[in-house]
């Protein structure tokens, strides 16, 4: 299996986070907890399909993504998603958020996935298939704590990146 060179991915990361730092506007970074327990990233977060841009019909039924930590400096994340005919596909990864790809299984979109965690609030997510970058996301929690955007960045047509927020709630 190949990888990307990590200064592609840090490309992509780098584009990407860039523009989630507006979305973190005001957040006091010093009253931000840095160990991963206490993390605000740490919890359940529901998709606000309503805001996807697509059909509603083809839209998923829903999306909750899970951070945990994992002990010994690794965090877990899992997605359940729900996809529109009904179909349900859960997904987990353990990862060092040090850059490093670590497996993910069960994620029709990725095998493997890599986090970089630059600001308390922020985490930075490269997934690949088969040696390839698919798309990175940057999650930030909003200064209220109970919101979070995904920044996705990803190859559109004629491998043209494309750039999308999507909105998250805290479930817990």
């Amino acid at each position: 299996m190949r990888f990307l060179p990590r200064a592609h991915v840090l490309a992509f990361t780098l584009m990407a986070f860039a523009t989630s730092l507006s979305a973190a506007a005001g957040a006091p970074e010093a009253a931000l907890p840095t160990h991963p327990a206490t993390s605000p990233l740490i919890g359940s977060w529901s998709l606000d399909t309503s805001r996807l841009p697509m059909p509603p019909d083809q839209r998923p039924k829903s999306v909750t993504f899970t951070f945990g930590d994992a002990g010994g400096g690794k965090w877990v994340t899992r997605v359940d998603i729900v996809y529109a005919p009904g179909v349900e596909v859960h997904s987990v990864s353990t990862a060092t958020p040090d850059g490093t790809y670590a497996a993910i299984e069960n994620s029709p979109e990725a095998d493997h996935v890599a986090l970089e965690r630059p600001a308390p609030n922020v985490l930075v997510m490269a997934l690949q298939k088969d040696g390839v970058l698919m798309s990175t996301r940057i999650y930030t929690v909003l200064p209220d704590g109970r919101n979070l955007v995904e920044t996705v960045v990803y190859p559109g047509a004629n491998r043209t990146p494309v750039m999308r927020a999507n909105y998250f709630a805290r479930v817990r």
